[in-house]
């Protein structure tokens, strides 16, 4: 997990890997830490290759505070896990980093 500024008031948190319950405070801290003063938080989503209901609840939580862009494509199980909930419709999802 990795964050950083895109543009004035824009900021990119990168997340890769697996987020389950044991693992989601570290996107959890660097969101918060990235977010900030920040007018956009975009969450670049790529690269996950598991997203639990923890990951899913700390999406919705960010959604809720701020601004919110899941950047993609979204992976197949990240999909599957957002769709079903009904929570896939609370986000703008960018195939891109260009959009």
């Amino acid at each position: 997990m990795t964050g950083g500024s895109q543009a004035d008031g824009v900021r990119v948190a990168a997340c890769s890997g697996e987020f389950d319950r044991d693992t989601v405070p570290v996107p959890a801290d660097v969101c918060e830490r990235e977010a900030g003063a920040a007018e956009l938080l975009v969450l670049d989503v790529a690269r996950v290759t598991f997203a639990g209901s923890a990951f899913l609840n700390l999406m919705i939580r960010l959604h809720r505070t701020r601004p919110l862009v899941l950047e993609g494509p979204l992976p197949h199980q990240l999909f599957r896990r957002l769709e079903p909930s009904g929570a896939l419709g609370l986000f703008e999802v960018r195939d891109g980093p260009n959009g």
